[in-house]
């Protein structure tokens, strides 16, 4: 058998703000419930379980892999949103989009401070 990533829990403030945050800025369907889970389907499978948290909610790291025409879409509603976003981790270069391997990338942050990343080329580029 070979081992995929089925889903991983995303800790919120507001996990029902999150959902619809990530749904509706990476253009997906809306989520689900699932027990006290909003659950996000992306496009392969893997879930983004979005569960509420009491206390602090320590930011993890999500990138999404996305194709050019994706990568337009969401990049234009990052924009309508007047989200920060960086074309770096280091947060040096913000309001840029960067050309790593070939591709393009940017990072923004979610309501909890979770960071996002959407690429359209994997690090290291296409094997």
């Amino acid at each position: 058998m070979t081992v995929t990533l089925n889903h991983t829990i995303v800790g919120a403030q507001d996990p029902e703000a999150t959902a619809t945050f990530f749904t509706e800025v990476l253009g997906l369907a809306p989520a689900k419930h699932f027990g006290p889970f909003h659950v996000v389907e992306v496009g392969n499978g893997v879930s983004l379980d979005v569960a509420g948290s009491t206390g602090d909610v320590a930011p993890q790291h999500y990138a999404f892999l996305v194709d050019e025409t994706e990568f337009d879409q969401i990049y234009g509603r990052i924009r309508e949103r007047d989200l920060d976003h960086w074309a770096d981790p280091r947060q040096s270069r913000p309001g840029e989009v960067n050309h790593n391997h070939g591709g393009r990338g940017v990072y923004f942050l979610d309501p909890n401070g979770h960071y996002l990343e959407i690429l359209t080329v994997p690090y290291g580029g296409w094997s």
